[in-house]
């Protein structure tokens, strides 16, 4: 079992494919835990009600979520084996109670159509990334722009009439996709570079910390996608 162990860990290529199954299991098992914790947050009314009615909560949590990312994402060769599991199941159940909210804003039939929507969206991305023999390392300025002029764009939504925030809404949430939708190919084939990058010399600690961080990226690709075909698509009567 160890000289199998080892093999994997020597053969880049071999490797690669352990390490994208492990990066896909966690991510599965992150909006596991993202999915059960909203649903039972949005349907256990104390707690709905604290974590949305509370500013103080909600600004809690929100950074709590971002310390979560930027602890992960920066020091996840320092960390232990443990510790990054706990990391990536934290943010996932905390992420879990920031969406509680669209139980109640969007009925379950809009939720399930953008769901099933982000599955294909992020997969279409997700199998480019992995089979195009294209670099795609040029996209990641372009894509880190994009971001900023979302965020920018967010802020200036809120100074918007409601007639106007509607159709900008629509904009936003179509170049979210689109940009997002990218982000998935651009992570992809990030991964597959990072395996490639140690060689013959990844521990199998190191394989499955790099499969959390990976997992991380490409969980946060998928709920972003998620949460704009909501936005698009999502029907309510509140």
């Amino acid at each position: 079992m160890n000289d199998r162990k080892s093999i994997v860990l020597r053969d880049v290529e071999v490797r690669e494919n352990a390490l994208m199954k492990n990066v896909y299991l966690w991510m599965i098992l992150g909006l596991a835990i993202t999915a059960g914790v909203s649903f039972a947050t949005a349907n256990y009314q104390p707690l709905l009600r604290f974590v949305l009615l509370n500013p103080l909560v909600t600004i809690a949590v929100f950074i709590a979520q971002i310390v979560l990312v930027v602890m992960l994402s920066s020091r996840v060769e320092r960390l232990s084996t443990g510790s990054a599991i706990g990391i990536f199941i934290g943010y996932s159940a905390l992420t879990g109670l920031t969406l509680s909210s669209i139980f109640i804003a969007y009925t379950g039939t809009s939720i399930a159509l953008a769901f099933v929507s982000a599955i294909a969206v992020f997969a279409g991305g997700a199998i480019y990334g992995a089979v195009t023999k294209k670099s795609l390392k040029s996209w990641g300025g372009y894509l880190t722009m994009g971001l900023f002029g979302m965020i920018i764009a967010s802020l200036i939504s809120l100074f918007l009439s409601p007639a106007g925030y509607a159709g900008f809404n629509l904009v936003i949430s179509a170049i979210g996709v689109i940009l997002f939708t990218g982000l998935t190919a651009w992570d992809s084939q990030r991964i597959a570079d990072m395996n490639a990058m140690y060689g013959q010399d990844m521990t199998s600690e190191e394989l499955t910390k790099i499969g959390i961080l990976g997992a991380l990226d490409l969980y946060l690709d998928f709920i972003n996608i998620f949460l704009y075909l909501v936005r698009l698509f999502g029907r309510s009567d509140n």
